[in-house]
C-alpha cells in the first residue's frame, strides 16, 4: 500500500538541514512531496528552505520556500498568510523545529532555559494558534509535531530543557486532540529515538563526549536495540503515513520512531 496525499497542502516547518545529508524535516518536506503534496518549506534559515524546494522541485514536485523565526508570532503569521495566499488551504502542518538546550538545572542559564521553551514549546503553540483557524473552516486537517523519546524518560540530566520541553509538547498534542477532533482536525506526535541526522554532528557538547565522530556513531548505535540508529527517512515515512487517509481513526498518539529503544528505556 502506498499511502498518498494528491491534492493536500503540507506546511512544514522546520524544513531545512542544518547540515549536509537528510535532517529530519527536509526529509519530511521531500517525503510529503513525494506523496503528492504541494508543500511549503519554512525554516529560520532561507538557504536551508531553498535547498529543500530545489530538491523537491527537481523532482516534478510544488514547493515554496519562506523563512521565520518560530519565536516570532509576526513572522509565524506571515508564512501562514503566504501559505493560505499560495495554497488557500492547508491540510498539513508539521513542527520540526527544536534545540537540544545542553545543560544541568543549576549550569542552564535563565536565557538559555527561555530560549529553548520558546522554540520547542512556544513556537508550536504559536503556530497551531495561527495555522487552526483555516483547517477550522475547511473542517480537516492533520497537526504532526516531533516530540522525543526524551520526552518519556531521562537519558541524560544534561538535557533538561528538551527532556521537559518535548514532554510538554506531548501533553500540547493530546491537548490539541481532543480539543479539535470534532472539527475534523487530528494531532499526534512523532518520538525520534537515536538517530543519525546533520544535527547530532552539530551539538558541540554532545561531540565532546566521543574521541570521534565514528565513536559517536559506534556508540550510539549499540545503544539502540537494533544495533543501528535510525535516520531522518524513517521520521518522514511515519509522517507521511499519519497525515494519510490511512490513518483517519488515528489521533493524540504519541508514536516512538525508535528501534524499541523506549521499551527499554521508558
Amino acid at each position: 500500500m502506498t499511502f498518498r496525499l494528491d491534492g493536500k497542502v503540507a506546511l512544514i516547518f522546520g524544513a531545512g538541514s542544518c547540515g549536509p545529508g537528510w535532517g529530519n524535516g527536509k526529509a519530511a518536506a521531500v517525503a510529503y512531496a513525494r506523496a503528492g503534496a504541494s508543500v511549503v518549506a519554512v525554516d529560520l534559515d532561507i538557504g536551508r528552505a531553498d535547498e529543500t524546494q530545489s530538491i523537491i522541485e527537481q523532482e516534478g514536485g510544488s514547493c515554496l520556500a519562506l523563512k521565520a523565526d518560530v519565536t516570532q508570532a509576526g513572522e509565524i503569521k506571515a508564512a501562514v498568510a503566504k501559505t493560505m495566499a499560495a495554497h488557500s488551504k492547508i491540510d498539513i502542518l508539521h513542527n520540526n523545529v527544536g534545540i537540544d538546550g545542553m545543560g544541568n538545572l543549576i549550569e542552564l542559564s535563565e536565557s538559555d532555559w527561555n530560549h529553548v521553551i520558546a522554540t520547542n514549546l512556544t513556537g508550536v503553540f504559536l503556530i497551531c494558534k495561527h495555522v487552526l483557524p483555516a483547517m477550522i473552516q475547511q473542517k480537516s486537517g492533520v497537526i504532526t509535531n516531533i516530540s522525543s523519546v526524551a520526552s518519556l524518560s531521562v537519558r541524560s540530566a544534561e538535557l533538561i530543557g528538551y527532556n521537559v520541553t518535548k514532554a510538554g509538547l506531548n501533553h500540547l498534542t493530546r491537548t490539541l486532540a481532543v480539543g479539535y477532533a470534532n472539527k475534523g482536525i487530528r494531532a499526534n506526535a512523532i518520538l525520534p529515538g537515536l538517530m543519525n541526522t546533520p544535527m547530532i554532528y552539530q551539538v558541540r557538547e554532545l561531540m565532546m563526549q566521543y574521541e570521534s565522530e565514528e565513536a559517536m556513531v559506534r556508540a550510539r548505535d549499540a545503544q539502540s536495540p537494533t544495533g543501528k540508529m535510525g535516520d531522518a527517512w524513517d521520521v518522514a515515512n511515519a509522517a507521511v503515513f499519519l497525515a494519510s487517509d490511512e490513518a483517519k481513526y488515528i489521533n493524540g498518539v504519541m508514536l516512538p520512531v525508535d528501534g524499541g529503544l523506549s521499551c527499554v528505556t521508558g
